[in-house]
């Protein structure tokens, strides 16, 4: 997204939580097509049986979005962070009520590291990844946010660092370590569960 467009989602957002329902209609347009590129890359992850469709996927969360009374909106960053966080909850409750029709059956494990760098061809259990970033973010609150605004957001390390207020590297640092605390957790726990 350039800079222009960046900063217009900006103000639309100031306009949007100063109460303004006219910016709604202009910030659609300006962020439809990256919460569309957000979902598709989820969805990209998901299991074949998915019946939620990318375009439901961004819908549900941009009504997740804008209805949300008390969030004052910091800048475009913030608002993708959000949607990120928006788009995770849906995914996990859908997996969770699929889970729980099957009653667990065909439950299947994929290491941290394919998920990070995964194709079409790739699913993705997303109840095991929220059950590692719950107990992560247990132990560090602040990885579990950088992992969230960059696997989840798709924010990059620059955009990470701002949401957050620190420096790139310190946002790359964290970022490393909680992928090698998520691998071993998510590892651990597969095993675990074949044993």
């Amino acid at each position: 997204m350039k800079d222009a467009r960046k900063d217009e989602v900006t103000r639309l957002l100031d306009e949007l939580t100063a109460g303004n329902k006219d910016a709604l209609s202009s910030l659609v347009p300006l962020v439809y097509d990256e919460l569309r590129r957000l979902a598709s890359g989820y969805m990209r992850r998901e299991r074949r049986q998915q019946t939620l469709q990318t375009t439901a996927l961004v819908h549900e969360a941009y009504i997740r979005l804008v209805q949300q009374r008390d969030v004052r909106w910091q800048n475009r960053a913030h608002f993708f962070a959000i949607a990120a966080q928006a788009m995770r909850r849906i995914l996990v409750s859908r997996a969770r009520a699929a889970l729980a029709d099957k009653r667990g059956s065909g439950a299947e494990s994929v290491p941290f590291d394919e998920l990070l760098i995964g194709g079409p061809e790739l699913s993705v259990d997303f109840l095991a990844l929220d059950t590692a970033l719950e107990k992560l973010g247990g132990i560090d609150p602040q990885q579990n946010r950088i992992v969230e605004l960059r696997f989840f957001g798709g924010l990059t390390i620059e955009e990470t660092a701002e949401v957050l207020q620190l420096s790139p590297s310190t946002v790359k640092r964290e970022w490393r370590l909680a992928k090698a605390w998520l691998r071993r957790e998510i590892s651990a726990a597969s095993e675990a569960g074949g044993a």
